[in-house]
């Protein structure tokens, strides 16, 4: 059998490795455009950053073996063709029309199954000045190397990145350690915009400002100035110094070779597959970030690109293009990113997506220690749980903090992708010692407190629905922590606030009108939950517990 593959990185030579393994004597062939191949584009910001010391470690298998087209050939027997254009499909003929971009040269490679792995590109804006030197679309291992030439060089001291999601992000902090002066722009209202949602985003916005980078949200690249370099990023609200832009905007599939074969694309604009990863061709099979992809918990075609799915795409097609039926179940849009010293990370839909679409649900926010707090290391996280309110299905889940998050959104991830519920999220075996969780861990605390928030014990608001209700001077405040706590840190523009310590709370409630509207506060949201449950006790009639206390909150606090 000859197989032909068009792409030379994650999912094209995944697919073909693992056909290797399948056919040991099947024909098979790669091209790839590029002069570098199967290098793992996701490390691209540690290695500006000086966390990975050389472009080659992103090419190397563990073993130390540089993944180049010689590695391939000897070890695989795989024949790997770079600098060479895939220009046109004839699927009748079963051939591509291909182009060496180096001598020019035609040639025409015939095919039983082909694999379609052309990826995906930067999304790059037609703005004045897009074309000057030293603006950087980080999705080559050569932006990546004038990047990390420039910041060794002290070349680039003022920095900006535009767009601020994953790739920002990591941008961001890669910059920082150089001790670049930094400023993200993001066009959205906050951070993160496409998997978190506001008062979460929040957090990381507070945590980025302190942290001494100039983060503008809600603002508008319109052009880029200088003579041959960038010296300045202009937007509708002022200018920016610049020596160095990072264009971190998404990217688009790389679709246009499947279209013009007549091959279907989906509604997202990427190649649609079946689950079995073919196309509307039986005999042409795609994979990677030129495919859309299937949300698990909505249904809904998506496009996601990301390393971990390409990777899954090329072995099951590897293993399809040998009469296997192995299906691709979908994705859950699962991220995590580091944030300078911040973990952040989600998984399945946000709230806003459970809005949009309809869905009848309840979601809860906790806070605490991602082991005991005996422990040395221990840091807390914020955990958002998001679950169907009558089948209690989880729906999503997104955390936040210093402390193990990864754990945590994989656990979700996992309970998600089989259809779970709250309390399954509670009912796992999860494995336990102090140094690495406590007894029940943050997800399951998360899933109790759904689980109370739904049969009505815990009356929960968010950080945001507090913070509308510090505007009501009728509204009522209350702090259980410790006087010394609440001589510490708290909110900045509260009037309304009393701090009676939940130790003493139930002698002094007496000094609390029970018909007020009560707001308890504390730290994480424990004590705030404890102090709520006192007062109903007393019969106090309307009491809410502000979720995840003040270590959530994410506007200015006063110190």
């Amino acid at each position: 059998m000859k197989i032909l593959v068009i792409g030379a990185v994650a999912a094209g030579l995944k697919a073909a490795s693992k056909a290797r393994r399948c056919g040991p004597s099947a024909e098979i062939t790669v091209i790839e455009r590029g002069r570098l191949i199967s290098y793992g584009a996701c490390g691209l910001p540690y290695y500006v950053g000086a966390e990975v010391n050389s472009l080659e470690e992103l090419m190397k298998t563990p073993a130390g073996m540089l993944r180049d087209p010689e590695y391939f050939r000897d070890v695989k027997n795989i024949n790997v063709m770079t600098r060479t254009l895939a220009t046109g499909i004839d699927r009748k003929t079963k051939r591509v029309s291909a182009r060496n971009l180096d001598s020019g040269e035609e040639s025409v490679i015939p095919y039983d199954k082909l694999v379609i792995a052309t990826g995906a590109s930067p999304i790059k804006p037609s703005l004045p000045g897009i074309g000057l030197q030293n603006i950087f679309s980080l999705w080559h291992p050569d932006d990546a190397k004038a990047i990390r030439k420039g910041m060794e060089s002290g070349k680039f001291k003022n920095a900006v990145v535009i767009g601020a999601g994953l790739v920002g992000m990591e941008m961001m902090s890669a910059l920082k350690t150089w001790g670049a002066n930094v400023t993200m722009i993001e066009m959205k209202g906050h951070v993160f915009p496409a998997f978190l949602d506001a008062e979460m985003a929040g957090l990381v916005d507070k945590y980025v400002r302190e942290n001494d980078i100039k983060l503008r949200t809600g603002e508008t690249v319109l052009k880029f100035s200088g003579d041959t370099a960038v010296t300045a990023v202009e937007t509708d609200k002022g200018t920016i110094p610049a020596d160095l832009v990072i264009l971190a905007l998404g990217v688009r599939p790389n679709a246009e070779l499947a279209a013009s074969a007549g091959l279907e694309i989906g509604p997202t604009g990427a190649i649609a597959v079946s689950p079995l990863l073919q196309t509307s061709d039986p005999d042409i099979f795609a994979g990677g970030d030129c495919v859309e992809n299937i949300n698990i918990v909505t249904g809904r075609k998506v496009f996601a690109p990301m390393g971990s799915t390409a990777n899954k795409h090329g072995r099951i097609i590897g293993e399809n293009l040998f009469g296997s039926s192995s299906r691709f179940r979908g994705i859950l849009n699962t991220v995590i990113v580091k944030v300078l010293d911040l973990n952040v990370g989600k998984t399945g839909i946000t709230e806003i997506e459970a809005k949009e679409l309809d869905y009848d649900y309840m979601s809860v926010t906790t806070a605490g220690f991602d082991k005991p707090h005996y422990m040395e290391g221990a840091k807390l996280i914020t955990i958002k749980l998001i679950a169907e309110a009558k089948s209690r299905k989880i729906l999503g889940l997104q955390a936040i903090g210093e402390g193990d998050v990864a754990k945590r959104i994989d656990i979700a991830a996992s309970v998600l992708t089989l259809g779970g519920t709250i309390n399954d999220l509670f009912d796992i075996d999860l494995a336990y010692a102090p140094p690495y969780s406590s007894p029940i861990d943050s997800v399951a605390v998360a899933a109790n407190a759904l689980m109370n928030k739904l049969d009505g014990r815990l009356k929960g608001i968010s950080s945001i629905e507090a913070r509308e209700l510090m505007k009501d001077e009728n509204v009522l405040f209350l702090d259980v922590r410790s006087p010394g706590e609440y001589a510490k840190t708290g909110f900045a523009d509260c009037n309304n606030i009393r701090n009676i310590p939940l130790g003493e709370l139930r002698k002094r409630c007496k000094e609390l009108n029970r018909d007020d509207h009560i707001v308890a506060v504390c730290k994480v949201g424990l004590r705030g939950f404890e102090a709520a449950c006192i007062l109903e006790g007393e019969n106090f009639s309307n009491v809410k517990v502000m979720e995840g206390g003040i270590f959530s909150w994410p506007f200015e606090c006063k110190t």
